[in-house]
């Protein structure tokens, strides 16, 4: 175990519920307030959710086991890990390394938006957010949000949210496992999940949310198609933090006395109950106040950061529900961003032996400049495009779309075919009889392959 500590130069998880609240912090994130409601809104609803819980404790399980356990046998970031695995598969870990380093600074920027809306509504001017103008662009009338003016007229003020919200996530991770990831999350996740139960049942007792209450929650299967089962593989997918270095990086701090599989169904519990959740507070609401038009639930951030402001402008306590609101989805997007800072900061002291706060230092500092290109990329650079993509959204759909699935489909080969399944199986039975081997035997070697196929296909076919 020493040379866990050592390799890190973090520490570890001090107990289980430490370990289980942080991860399930890393997977409770934007995917799941924003993302998780607007496509269960537009592939069926309540079928939708049939779908993913299905896949959760199947193929969300299998995968989040392996990564949970090669980090734990192995005590080492993830470049390290999948290198003592396999020489033959240590790119893999490089791969996998790449995904955090890409996806930080761009999350931070979207972080450092959710910041902005929070003081908007804590200094009274939630009305505003809710606004739109009419401006004349080449001749004729453009509406434009508040969202809008934000991000397009300068990158000054985003980029200064930007700065906040890395600087409270550098804070935390410089403070280490034990003292900063751990206790944070012990203090964060509770906060989180009571002010996410509050909203959801104010949600579900306004005027004219009962319709949406009931397509949320109730499967018709008239609504399914294999859209649902591949959309709801993809939240699934980058909803509970799975092959981004992250699971195997945690697993590295777990305590060898903890229960793998019992921790998993613990962080599937916490990730799909927010989610669950999330939908509650979206859905019903959004459908009160558009007259159950479901076209209302749009993708993308016009409905956390133009839709919802509309709603809570338009409800009695709006306001209020505004802070409470954006500031839950800040909290959900510290946990994660946190795990991602953690990420890099571990491969990085692994490889150059730094101290812990000098790195930090050195993974904010790049991190701040790469996001800037996205908040450039919204505004004084709106013009300039990679392969047609504005920056955020080409950073986003690069890792999410394409290493990512390919991450996981080389770890499924990896363990189903090369190193076998026992690898992960003698460490999950440390801690007692592996009651799920069968299940894990089957979606590693056959179901999960299949499945990152279909999600890298559909994405390349949707970008094209």
């Amino acid at each position: 175990m020493g040379e866990k500590k050592t390799a890190i130069k973090g520490g570890g998880f001090s107990s289980k519920i430490g370990f289980v609240l942080a991860a399930a912090g890393s997977a409770v994130g934007l995917g799941n307030i924003w993302r998780f409601p607007y496509l269960a809104a537009q592939y069926g609803g309540g079928i939708f959710l049939l779908v993913y819980l299905i896949l959760s404790v199947t193929f969300g399980f299998a995968l989040m086991v392996t990564e949970i356990a090669i980090g734990r046998k192995t005590g080492k970031s993830v470049i390290g890990a999948y290198s003592d695995l396999s020489k033959k598969f240590a790119p893999l870990g490089w791969l996998a390394a790449l995904v955090p380093v890409i996806i930080f600074p761009y999350y931070c920027v979207i972080g450092g938006w959710v910041l902005k809306y929070l003081v908007t509504f804590l200094t009274g001017s939630g009305a505003a957010a809710a606004a739109e103008t009419v401006t004349v662009v080449d001749g004729a009338e453009k509406v434009v949000s508040f969202f809008d003016t934000f991000v397009s007229a300068s990158p000054v003020e985003p980029g200064i949210f930007l700065a906040i919200y890395m600087g409270l996530t550098a804070v935390v991770v410089m403070l280490g496992v034990e003292k900063g990831i751990e206790k944070f999350s012990k203090f964060l996740m509770p906060v989180l999940i009571v002010i996410t139960i509050v909203i959801s049942i104010y949600s579900c007792t306004l005027d004219g949310a009962l319709d949406g209450l009931l397509y949320y929650v109730t499967p018709n299967f008239e609504n399914f198609s294999l859209k649902t089962v591949v959309a709801a593989m993809g939240q699934l997918f980058y909803s509970m933090s799975l092959a981004m270095g992250i699971m195997v990086t945690y697993g590295s701090y777990m305590r060898k006395d903890d229960s793998i599989e019992g921790s998993v169904h613990h962080i599937e519990i916490f990730d799909t109950g927010v989610a669950f959740l999330a939908g509650l507070m979206i859905v019903p609401a959004v459908f009160a106040f558009s007259g159950g038009d479901k076209s209302a639930l749009n993708s993308g951030p016009s409905l956390m950061f133009e839709t919802l402001p509309k709603v809570f402008d338009t409800m009695p306590g709006g306001h209020i529900m505004g802070v409470v609101f954006f500031l839950l989805v800040a909290l959900a997007a510290l946990t994660s961003s946190i795990s991602l800072m953690e990420t890099i900061v571990s491969i990085v002291c692994e490889k150059t032996k730094l101290k812990r706060i000098p790195v930090c230092l050195i993974v904010v500092g790049i991190s701040f400049l790469i996001g800037m290109l996205s908040v450039l990329g919204y505004s004084s650079w709106s013009d300039v495009t990679l392969f047609g993509k504005q920056f955020l959204d080409f950073f986003d759909f690069i890792s999410n779309s394409i290493i990512m699935p390919i991450v996981a489909l080389l770890t499924c080969i990896l363990i189903g075919y090369v190193v076998k399944t026992k690898i992960v199986e003698d460490e999950v039975e440390i801690n007692g009889k592996f009651k799920s081997r069968k299940l894990y035997r089957v979606m590693v070697k056959f179901i999960c392959p299949v499945f990152m196929i279909v999600i890298f296909v559909s994405s390349i076919i949707g970008y094209v």
